[in-house]
């Protein structure tokens, strides 16, 4: 969709539009009432900042949306499908990384309570491997802001996808 065109949806439409970047809604509220944005860049530059930070239940809520890393999404609703686009590069090539990633998203739930997440997109399985590994020596208190991070980078990448000039 064109940027000319968001700015001119109706807010329910313009919500919908903006919900499968992520299921905030403080975000996807802030965005569509801002609206109108005179470029991509100014939207995307108001996305990186609405909602900050993201409550700690805002982000249980969107993570609750979100399949294991190297899972391929259930559903056939938009963020489904932007999620297995996002981690196509996860696909069965190296089945010990396979296993080692199955075993740090059981490692990694069972010390935060929640699903391990990070932006797929651009990045091999042994990167995220890694960076699986290295996010597990974290405290919840570390953890959390790299996770609302990771969130909003996801969001952004979904909605410069979605929102062209």
């Amino acid at each position: 969709m064109t940027l000319e065109r968001f700015n001119q949806l109706e807010p329910s439409e313009a919500v919908a539009v903006l919900r499968p970047c992520i299921d905030v809604p403080r975000w996807i509220d802030e965005i569509a009432q801002a609206r109108p944005f005179i470029s991509i860049e100014a939207l995307l530059d108001y996305a990186g900042k609405a909602a900050n930070p993201f409550a700690d239940a805002e982000i249980e809520s969107a993570l609750s949306h979100h399949p294991r890393i190297g899972e391929r999404a259930a559903g056939s609703n938009a963020e489904a499908a932007l999620s297995r686009s996002e981690q196509a590069a996860l696909g069965p090539t190296d089945a010990q990384v396979a296993a080692e990633l199955v075993a740090g998203n059981r490692s990694y739930e069972e010390k935060f309570g929640r699903v391990f997440l990070i932006r797929a997109a651009g990045r091999s399985s042994r990167e995220i491997l890694a960076a699986l590994n290295e996010r597990l020596q974290n405290t919840p208190e570390t953890e959390n802001p790299i996770v609302a991070q990771q969130l909003r980078e996801i969001a952004l990448l979904r909605l410069k996808g979605g929102v062209t000039a």
